[in-house]
Formats: structure tokens, sequence, C-alpha cells
């Protein structure tokens, strides 16, 4: 599995688990600590050291492959990811704001590690919200999420949506500091489902 699709499915995953958390007010947890997580890691040097164990990537491969055969359940989950990767563009251009995102992602991800998993994730994800609102949301365009208002106006909910989305973008940067853009989404597809069936079948 090469790193350049594995940094490609974070940005699916992360936008797959955002419109779970619209739609449905919830969402796999199994593969959002490893979105989450993906944020603390800024000096790793392979794609796995970043996601961690490969199998917490399959909600993302899996999307990945759904939506590069034009399964239209995705729809949503696709607009957010070149919503992600338009984003990613703006932000890999504002060097201050990559400053004050790294250094304040580092002393998030020392929240006390004492903390029940779930009560020190959703903490990580509120002042991560809180860290988006003020950077990420000022540039546009702005990523618009749909969903139902239920869910859209809970805090927990918003804060990992916006969590979510710095993810996504975390990746899209990965993926294009390895070489990715979107003429490799359009033209370069069957190499990237090859990759992508190999590391559901290995």
């Amino acid at each position: 599995m090469k790193d350049k699709t594995l940094a490609l499915a974070g940005v699916f995953q992360a936008a797959e688990l955002v419109r779970q958390a619209a739609a449905h007010g919830t969402w796999s947890g199994y593969a959002a600590t490893a979105s989450l997580n993906s944020l603390f890691k800024l000096e790793a040097e392979s794609a796995d050291e970043i996601f961690g164990d490969r199998e917490r990537m399959r909600l993302g491969i899996e999307t990945l492959l759904a939506v590069l055969n034009g399964d239209n359940h995705y729809a949503a989950t696709l607009r957010y990811t070149v919503s992600m990767l338009q984003v990613q563009k703006k932000f890999s251009r504002a060097r201050g704001m990559q400053e004050a995102i790294g250094a304040s992602l580092l002393e998030i991800g020392r929240i006390d590690g004492d903390l029940e998993q779930h009560e020190r994730e959703d903490r990580q994800a509120h002042e991560i919200a809180q860290l988006y609102a003020r950077t990420i949301s000022e540039l546009s365009p702005r990523i618009i999420v749909q969903g139902k208002p239920q869910f859209l106006q809970i805090e927990r909910v918003t804060d990992w949506i916006r969590t979510l989305l710095l993810a996504g973008i975390r990746s899209a940067t990965l993926w294009m500091q390895l070489g990715g853009n979107r003429f490799e989404l359009m033209f370069g597809r069957r190499r990237i489902m090859q990759d992508a069936e190999t590391f559901l079948t290995g």
C-alpha cells in the first residue's frame, strides 16, 4: 500500500465521518480516533506512522474505492473531499497559519493522558474545533457541511465535524506533499484502486 494512496484515503475517511456526523449525529469512533490522532503526528516519517494501525483506515479505503467506482451513495462525501482539497491549496500558502496550527496541535496533543479515552478525545476535539474556527474558517471558499439541524446544533457533533475537517486537510496536505494532484484522481484511478484493493485483501 503506497503512502500516497493511504494519505488520500485519510481525506476520504475524514469526509465520510463528517457526512455520518452531520446526517446521523453519530460516527465510527474507531476511524475517528485514527483521524484525530493523525493531527498530532506532525513529524512522522511515513503514512503508517501518521495513521497507525492500517485497520483504522479501512473506512477511508472502502469509501475511496466506492467513490472511484461511481457509488452515488457517497455524493456528499465526495463533495466534502473536493472542498477539503480546495481549502488545502489555500492553506498551503498561509505559512503563518500553518505554524500557528502546528503549535496549537502540539499543546492539544498533551491534554491530560489520565482521562478516559472518550473524554480526552472529546476535549481535544473541542479545542481543535475552536482552533479551526479561528484559522481555517477564515479561508475561502469555506467548507459548507449539510446535515440534519437537530444534530448540527449539538456542540459535540460540531466539535467533531470541525476536527475531522482539519484532519482531512492534514491528509490532503500529506497527499500533495507526496505528489498527489487532482489530475491523478481523474486519470490515475486504476492505480489508486489497485493500491486500495491490495490494502483490503493483503
